[in-house]
């Protein structure tokens, strides 16, 4: 009885052509090799690219980043020079009198101190922001007429610089951290509520009326739907509010404190170490850059892939 053999089906024969055009060893042609696979090959083509680019990118931003300092220390080198004459004080601001100064003031461990000092006083004033800026915001951002009756008064607030209330702070709290964390609190507390009441202002009421809807209980809509819709706003704000604090809590330091950044600025100034003086606002300069940095990095907005 004669066997009749059963063809092979399509995606799994074997080509031929390919087998010739490989030196006889035969090809398995799946199905897979359609359309799609060249669409996917294209795309993933393209976002190597799109790496590539991004990558020269931020090469280029580095390059010329570096070359900017370069030119900004030069020019910096030039005018000290020229500039000098008799001044003593210009004098001490030439770059070549850093590496003397820096070492000075890591031999009396002043400048980590003071440092470690501010940051505490920046962050515990940022914190007290937050915790007031927060639901002030929600509170002007939920109620139309209580933002129409706040507008005129938080606007004049806002307007004040929070260093005109130093003599307030200092009557109130006497000397030491505690009206320097109140000023800084004062300075940060408006951009942080502004921009959680925007963030409110703009939420979907769909949204919230669906919540309802299912039976959330308000604290639950709150929870689950306000505090995640708001949050690249309340983060917005938070990054606003940590610049003009570190720019209010140098000239608050100066108010009846023997201890951080700000004060070793007189501190310095009062002992004419005018080299000493620069270090300190060079790195109160630096501080600010990586504070930035480190606030972009821990307060964008996480994507989750899948």
């Amino acid at each position: 009885m004669r066997r009749t053999s059963r063809s092979a089906p399509e995606s799994t024969r074997t080509d031929p052509d390919a087998a010739r055009s490989s030196g006889g060893v035969g090809r398995t042609v799946s199905g897979d090799n359609g359309p799609g696979a060249h669409g996917s090959r294209a795309t993933s083509r393209a976002s190597s690219r799109g790496r590539a680019t991004r990558g020269a990118e931020r090469s280029a931003a580095v390059a010329w980043g570096a070359f900017g300092v370069l030119v900004s220390v030069a020019v910096w080198w030039v005018f000290t020079h020229a500039a000098a004459g008799g001044s003593t004080m210009i004098a001490a601001f030439r770059p070549e009198q850093l590496p003397d100064a820096v070492g000075s003031l890591l031999e009396r461990g002043v400048v980590l101190q003071d440092a470690a000092t501010s940051l505490w006083r920046l962050l515990g004033g940022l914190l007290l922001a937050t915790v007031l800026g927060v639901p002030l915001g929600l509170v002007i951002g939920s109620w139309q007429r209580v933002r129409w009756a706040s507008a005129p008064v938080v606007q004049f607030l806002r307007m004040v610089s929070p260093l005109s209330w130093a003599p307030v702070a200092v009557a109130l709290f006497g000397v030491g951290s505690a009206p320097v964390l109140f000023l800084v609190a004062a300075a940060a507390v408006w951009p942080i509520a502004l921009n959680t009441a925007a963030g409110v202002a703009a939420l979907d009421p769909a949204h919230l009326r669906v919540a309802r809807t299912l039976g959330a209980t308000p604290f639950e809509r709150l929870r689950t739907v306000v505090l995640p819709s708001i949050r690249p706003h309340v983060m917005t704000g938070v990054r606003l509010a940590l610049g003009i604090s570190w720019v209010v809590l140098v000239p608050a330091e100066m108010l009846g404190v023997s201890t951080g950044l700000g004060y070793e600025i007189l501190n310095a100034r009062d002992r004419l170490a005018y080299d000493e003086m620069l270090v300190v606002i060079l790195a109160i300069g630096l501080l600010g850059i990586a504070l930035d940095a480190l606030a972009q990095v821990l307060l964008r907005e996480r994507v989750v892939r899948t």
